[in-house]
């Protein structure tokens, strides 16, 4: 396998926040071994060294992470150089069963979070915060106001949101862009060669938006990078064995490893990467997709695979499209058929 890591890091804006982020934002949910799949302090050090090397200036943790381990080791690895590095937070999931009030979107839940994180991250403001998830209770009105008294205040930069339907985000924005409010400016979704879903309604309505979009799990978990034996495989439905089957052949194709073909995919489509590695190694495996081009047989190979039903009602009006197009409008008596008058 190369080892070489790849191409550079591009620099994107993350939308209206105006922030210059690295392409490939550096997700911290392996930091700590508190959830029993991550790493201890030293070698996440050598992760976000070599992700700093690399030219990444994206870093993404939650205060739910490692049950607060993940910030608190991010907060020392950037002690130094704070302020060249754009650090991304999340509140809302529950950080304690017996406390109804440790997660939501409302108020007391974000007061206590932020202040938390603050703290484990040695740090006086958050450039980015994220809502983790829909709460499905606390009125958006709510949600987005408290956001924005915490963004006037300086102590959050910008705002995010993740894994929430996508008709909640755009009427969030909408209602944020009314009252003159702060609106979320990038959205985070799952999304990868087994998690397709977000193309029916996420993705559409971030582009429509000019919402940035970060794929997290990009790997499916790992299903992606990690080799299978026979028996592993076949303990995969059927749709996902097939989409491994794939992947690999590509990736031995190119002379490449499974995890940068599956990567490398999403990056074709458009999303940024949150790429998150139990080790330096693995970081380095991931950060070779910055010089990998897939052909159009190998993206054709792989969208076939992994194809999904758009549903309804995507899947009626593509087979009533001919209906909409302009050319098969009947005339109109008297009437022009658009503002050109043509």
């Amino acid at each position: 396998m190369p080892e070489t890591v790849g191409g550079a890091m591009d620099q994107r804006v993350l939308g209206s926040s105006g922030i210059r982020v690295s392409e490939l934002c550096l997700g911290a949910m392996t930091f700590g071994t508190e959830w029993g799949f991550g790493s201890d302090e030293a070698e996440c050090r050598l992760v976000y060294d070599e992700y700093r090397s690399a030219g990444g200036n994206f870093v993404d943790t939650a205060n739910n992470y490692t049950n607060g381990s993940s910030e608190e080791m991010l907060g020392r690895f950037i002690a130094s150089e704070r302020d060249a590095v754009v650090v991304s937070t999340k509140y809302t999931l529950p950080t304690d069963p017996h406390d109804a009030n440790s997660g939501g979107s409302n108020r007391k839940s974000l007061r206590r979070s932020v202040e938390t994180s603050l703290r484990r991250l040695g740090t006086d403001y958050l450039d980015v915060l994220w809502v983790h998830a829909w709460d499905r209770c606390t009125p958006e009105e709510e949600m987005l106001r408290a956001l924005d008294d915490l963004v006037r205040s300086g102590t959050v930069l910008s705002i995010g949101i993740s894994n929430t339907p996508a008709w909640v985000i755009s009427r969030s924005n909408a209602i944020a862009e009314l009252r003159g409010w702060t609106s979320f400016c990038a959205v985070q979704v799952e999304y990868s060669l087994l998690a397709r879903t977000p193309e029916r309604e996420l993705l559409p309505m971030a582009g429509h938006l000019g919402l940035p979009v970060y794929a997290w799990s990009p790997l499916a978990r790992g299903i992606l990078a990690r080799p299978h034996t026979d028996e592993s495989l076949a303990a995969l439905p059927l749709r996902a064995q097939q989409i491994v089957k794939v992947t690999r052949e590509v990736a031995d194709e190119i002379g490449t490893s499974s995890a940068r073909v599956a990567l490398a995919w999403v990056r074709r489509r458009g999303p940024m990467l949150s790429i998150g590695a139990r080790t330096a190694e693995q970081l380095r495996d991931n950060l070779g997709v910055l010089s990998l081009d897939l052909d159009d047989d190998q993206l054709g190979r792989l969208e076939e695979a992994s194809a999904i039903s758009a549903g309804y009602p995507h899947d009626f009006l593509n087979r009533r499209r001919e209906m909409f197009e302009p050319d098969a409008l009947p005339p109109m008596a008297g009437a022009v058929h658009n503002s050109r008058g043509r």
